[in-house]
């Protein structure tokens, strides 16, 4: 099969790109190295049994999105400028990328005749729901220009399917993490800043009393729902499915976490909350198991110990 990963040297979409390699498929990477990193892709062609080829450009130029799509079967759309608090701090850039790129890469792959598209969307789009867990029936009340971007790409995939026939499956990804997550960022996740602080003896940050919660979903189950979205039944097009482990953890519970693994404590610094952040999440991962028969086989204590052995060996 031949894949178009967009945003493939980013963390998730490097994962993806890993895992298609390995099984031997023809992957094409899309990046302009906003936010990926080259490391990421370092190597692939070699130690991996397929094909990978990299187009260094960006979604927001059609000509180059075109390009990428010419001769594609399945696109794994990961391609964003990611991060609620820097949609925050500049919305039109954030918006130029994930709504126009998105349109860019729709039409790209209408006009490609591409079998499907799988769209990298975010359980930030429900907002504060009162009611957990958050199913896909809910209403959407995105607090931030990143969530409600990703929530416009959702609608953009089901009308692109609706009118055109192109087969689109949008999955609404709950705070994934995992190895090859950049913590150096000022935008980064909670957890390899918690990972990476620790191991270096540094406070770790807490935005806000930490007592909110996640469903964290490591990468392998990310992985593990991409590849099941490309052969799902056509039941499965024109959907948003949530993608996620089905358990909610507070940042102060992976704190200390984080301390047991690392065998020492360093206190946190605790800074105020940050504008757009969710306070609660849980998802309902039903109708993943319907439509993708998906089952995530890593949980998220496993997970998080296996993310801090990648920290630890790689060095902070």
């Amino acid at each position: 099969m031949r894949y178009l990963v967009t945003g493939g040297a980013g963390f998730i979409g490097s994962n993806l790109t890993r895992a298609l390699l390995a099984t031997g498929q023809t992957v094409r990477v899309l990046d302009n190295f906003l936010t990926g990193k080259r490391e990421n892709l370092a190597g692939l062609a070699e130690v991996h049994g397929g094909s990978f080829e990299l187009v260094e450009g960006d979604l927001c130029d059609l000509a180059t999105v075109r390009k990428a799509a010419k001769g594609i079967e399945y696109v794994l759309h990961q391609g964003a400028l990611p991060s609620v608090p820097r949609s925050v701090a500049d919305p039109v850039l954030s918006n130029a990328i994930n709504v126009g790129g998105t349109v860019n890469l729709l039409v790209a792959a209408r006009d490609a005749a591409v079998h499907r598209v799988v769209f990298a969307a975010s359980s930030s789009a429900y907002g504060d729901t009162p009611a957990l867990p958050k199913r896909e029936s809910m209403t959407p009340n995105p607090k931030s220009p990143y969530a409600a971007q990703k929530l416009v790409g959702e609608h953009y995939m089901r009308i692109f399917h609706e009118i055109h026939g192109l087969e689109t499956v949008s999955l609404r990804y709950f705070n994934v993490f995992g190895p090859r997550q950049d913590p150096k960022s000022m935008y980064a996740a909670v957890i390899p800043r918690f990972i990476t602080a620790v191991l270096r003896g540094e406070p770790p940050t807490l935005y806000g009393d930490g007592l909110q919660t996640r469903d964290f979903t490591y990468i392998d189950n990310v992985v593990q729902a991409n590849l099941a979205a490309c052969e799902a039944p056509g039941t499965a097009c024109g959907k948003v499915i949530n993608i996620a482990c089905g358990e909610r953890v507070s940042l102060l519970d992976i704190l200390e976490i984080v301390y047991g693994l690392a065998r020492k404590r360093v206190p946190p610094k605790f800074e105020p909350g940050r504008a757009g952040d969710v306070r609660d999440s849980l998802a309902d991962i039903s109708l993943a198991r319907e439509l993708l028969s998906y089952d995530p086989k890593v949980p998220f204590a496993k997970g998080l110990a296996a993310t801090f052995d990648w920290f630890q060996q790689k060095g902070t």
